[in-house]
């Protein structure tokens, strides 16, 4: 279950252009992937790029000591040195060859986010590749041609190997592609966006396929998900606390200026301003309630704590998305150099990082479920917020759904990046799985997406039973962009619909939208 596109539409030509070989941010690479932005080469990469072709085509003119993947084997054939007759076909093999990904394909916003990715790569002029193959990933950008990439096959070292080649396979008009949702083979794709396919010279096709782009381009498509699913968590957890009727003493600025975490402090100061003006709160101002369940109390610790796991990821992938992975590199005095900068290692880590962080979202939300639906916890709330319950089971499945889906993430939060296998002969004897750390870490926030959104209808029919009294106008808000998708649960249906366009609304941000236009940005 997702909203997510099946596939990606050319840009409009009146799109933003983002400039390759100019600092990628988060947001551009989200907005190219999604289609909403065009790239485009200045003549100064352009020049760039030609005079770091310059020293490949000088070195092999010299016919100088063997240099990796321009005229020698690759991997454990590194040693083999290639006649120059046969370069070209070296390079036409290494991407047919290393064409070995297997399962379903990536969605079409990551399979373009990869190609902007290893497009930027290209563009910092130290791979050595000429102008000519830049300018065809861009082309097929602007043209809505989308490789078509299987999901598995990679390491992670060196780097995204397998997915990579089937992308420069459409380069040179072989694999598949999808145009407008068809596929068909990357020769007729690039046929009907009328752009010629690449005939690769020496070092282009190792140029296009050793790097990290995979796993970089679906964890940078995650985190602007993550950040927005964060903010969403927040609101959400305010509506439960209101349904719970829980006291907002918890959120009070200065116990958050006692441990001063950025993320503990941005999200009780979200609670504050999101339950101000909350008749539910004033309904129950003279309880003798002491302190709430933890998962209401420390809500500012855990999603503060997430906030800051999502931080220190976006600042990995940040470097990541403006690195030069490619190997050899081509130095700016002409210098070729053999490297590692292909190993996934620092990005296999931050995903990793990132699925344990997200899972704790949809954790402290089953709980909070639980003491919604549980009338030994709950107070003055129905059992499984249902009238006439017997007869009805309400949200009792429900949380039995969310509670299946944080134990898979348990499974999932298990590190990838402590494993490593090695490959081609051994002499790639230490990789990251960091591809494996990224499909993981997507998995986990859809699940958190779902979590939420049960959470989300838990909560808002609590705030039912409390009715006289009305939330406040950030929340009420928010419960109105619900009902107007979702109305209120009066006996049992079925559910499964309700939870999907619920986890919905989580995803695509439109509760933040609401709660924001009451009340201004969230922190």
């Amino acid at each position: 279950m997702s909203s997510l596109p099946s596939f990606i539409p050319a840009p409009p030509a009146g799109a933003p252009v983002v400039f390759l070989g100019s600092p990628l941010t988060l947001a551009t690479v989200e907005a190219v992937a999604f289609g909403r932005a065009r790239v485009a080469i200045s003549d100064e990469v352009r020049e760039r790029v030609a005079a770091c072709r310059q020293y490949i085509d000088d070195h092999l003119s010299s016919n100088g000591e063997a240099r990796y993947g321009i005229d020698t084997g690759f991997g454990a054939l590194a040693d083999v040195r290639i006649d120059h007759a046969r370069i070209a076909d070296l390079q036409l093999n290494l991407v047919r060859s290393h064409a070995c990904g297997v399962g379903a394909p990536l969605p079409d916003h990551e399979a373009r986010a990869m190609m902007l990715l290893r497009a930027q790569v290209l563009a910092q002029g130290h791979s050595g590749v000429r102008p000519v193959v830049l300018d065809t990933l861009a082309a097929c950008l602007n043209a809505g041609v989308t490789a078509v990439i299987p999901e598995k096959g990679s390491v992670g070292a060196s780097g995204d190997l397998a997915p990579l080649a089937h992308l420069a396979l459409v380069l040179i008009g072989e694999g598949e592609a999808r145009v407008a949702g068809v596929v068909m083979t990357g020769g007729q794709a690039l046929a009907l966006a009328e752009v010629a396919p690449v005939v690769l010279a020496a070092k282009e096709g190792l140029c296009l396929i050793n790097g990290t782009q995979t796993m970089t381009a679906i964890g940078a498509l995650l985190l602007q998900r993550a950040d927005r699913v964060a903010k969403t968590a927040d609101l959400i957890g305010a509506l439960s606390l209101e349904a719970l009727t829980g006291t907002p003493r918890a959120f009070d600025a200065r116990v958050q200026e006692l441990r001063p975490f950025d993320g503990q402090r941005r999200v009780a100061e979200n609670v504050r301003r999101l339950l101000d003006g909350s008749g539910i709160v004033l309904s129950h101002a003279d309880c003798k309630r002491v302190q709430d369940p933890y998962s209401l109390r420390c809500i500012p610790q855990v999603h503060g704590a997430v906030r800051q796991v999502i931080g220190h990821v976006a600042e990995v992938l940040t470097v990541e998305l403006n690195a030069v992975t490619d190997n050899p590199l081509v130095m700016a005095d002409g210098d070729i150099v053999s490297g590692g900068n292909f190993h996934g290692q620092p990005i296999a880590f931050a995903l990793d990082y990132l699925a344990i962080g997200l899972s704790e979202l949809a954790s402290i939300s089953e709980r909070r479920i639980e003491q919604m639906v549980n009338p030994h916890l709950s107070v003055g709330l129905p059992a499984f917020l249902t009238p006439d319950v017997g007869l009805n089971s309400g949200f009792m499945i429900a949380q039995v759904t969310a509670a299946a889906l944080v134990s898979e993430n348990k499974r999932l939060a298990v590190p990838a990046s402590v494993d490593s296998i090695p490959s081609s002969a051994n002499r790639e004897d230490h990789v990251s799985m960091g591809t494996h750390a990224a499909v993981k870490a997507r998995a986990v926030l859809e699940n958190v997406e779902t979590v939420l959104g049960v959470e989300l209808l838990c909560a808002c029919q609590g705030i039912e039973f409390r009715r006289p009294h009305r939330s406040s106008p950030a929340l009420e808000a928010v419960q109105a962009v619900l009902r107007a998708r979702v109305p209120k649960l009066e006996r049992d249906r079925v559910l499964y619909l309700d939870m999907r366009a619920a986890a919905e609304l989580v995803r695509d941000g439109m509760l933040v939208a609401a709660a924001e236009a009451t009340i201004g940005p969230l922190a």
